[in-house]
């Protein structure tokens, strides 16, 4: 603060400030202490509003204890959600390596352009082209029956679908924090532990891993939150067995029109993602200064 301040000066600063607090009261605080105060009230007609019915709860959030198909739905999203952050770090961290210490300027460029490129348009078209990719007769079963791998088309939609999807959808989300991370790493810690006789998996675990956990861990924070709260690649990749949670809390909402027990849903959402990032800053030993950065 004081940074910020020393920069643009008392007016100016404050200003940013007021900003900052006007966005974070209005846009973050007020609609999840909404989300609560929902939450914990049953659902009623509007005429027993504020009577006697009307008192604060848990039986909204209980019901998710108790619905045993919500239940399993609520756990398969965890670690589904896992699954797609796992793949996605598999997929993200060879190729931020590659752009941040083995390519060269102009390579880097060109392939960080065709990674931005797609996701230019919105996220509803990127998935509607994964729908039309996976297809029945899709241009992907046209390949492998020409090719030969396999023999009739295949039904892809599902949690294939969802995960293959996800990670496609998310996978800047990992790519950028990996690669601005591994991007600071001096070469000369690679080339000392190559002439050192280390192997290329030892120098990575003792030397890159270790440097870049700061990227790696808001990576994994960021795709776990987005794959947590999808809704769009759930609902067009999906069947009606991978069903995703975020599809229950829409169905409570627009559909059950139980504004109550949909706000508790998303609050047991939103409390698990919170936990989430705990965990994984706990575990990589990073703090939230470091993932601001």
């Amino acid at each position: 603060m004081a940074e910020l301040f020393r920069r643009f000066g008392g007016g100016l600063g404050t200003l940013f400030l007021a900003l900052v607090a006007v966005w974070l009261a209005g846009m973050v605080l007020a609609p999840n202490l909404t989300m609560i105060d929902y939450a914990l009230r049953p659902n009623l007609p509007p005429a027993e509003i504020g009577g006697q019915r009307d008192v604060y709860s848990l039986d909204n959030i209980l019901y998710l204890a108790n619905e045993s198909v919500h239940r399993a739905i609520f756990f398969k999203t965890v670690w589904a959600s896992a699954l797609v952050t796992f793949i996605t770090l598999v997929v993200c961290y060879p190729i931020a390596f590659w752009l941040a210490q083995r390519a060269t300027p102009g390579q880097a460029a060109v392939v960080i352009l065709a990674l931005t490129i797609p996701f230019w348009i919105n996220e509803v078209l990127r998935t509607l082209a994964w729908y039309i990719l996976l297809a029945f007769r899709g241009p992907l079963n046209a390949l492998l029956l020409v090719i030969g791998i396999i023999d009739e088309p295949v039904r892809w939609y599902g949690d294939i679908g969802v995960l293959a999807g996800m990670t496609y959808a998310y996978i800047l989300f990992m790519l950028f924090p990996i690669y601005n991370a591994i991007e600071s790493l001096d070469r000369s810690q690679l080339e000392a532990a190559r002439d050192l006789g280390a192997s290329v998996w030892r120098t990575h675990w003792r030397i890159v891993i270790p440097h870049s956990k700061a990227g790696i861990a808001t990576g994994c924070v960021f795709t776990f939150m987005l794959a947590a709260g999808s809704y769009v690649a759930p609902a067009l990749l999906g069947s009606p067995g991978s069903r995703w949670f975020t599809e229950i809390i829409y169905n409570w909402f627009f559909e059950g029109g139980d504004w109550n027990r949909g706000a508790a849903y998303a609050l047991v959402l939103l409390v698990l993602c919170l936990a989430v990032v705990l965990v994984t800053l706990k575990l990589a030993r990073v703090n939230l200064t470091d993932v601001a950065k």
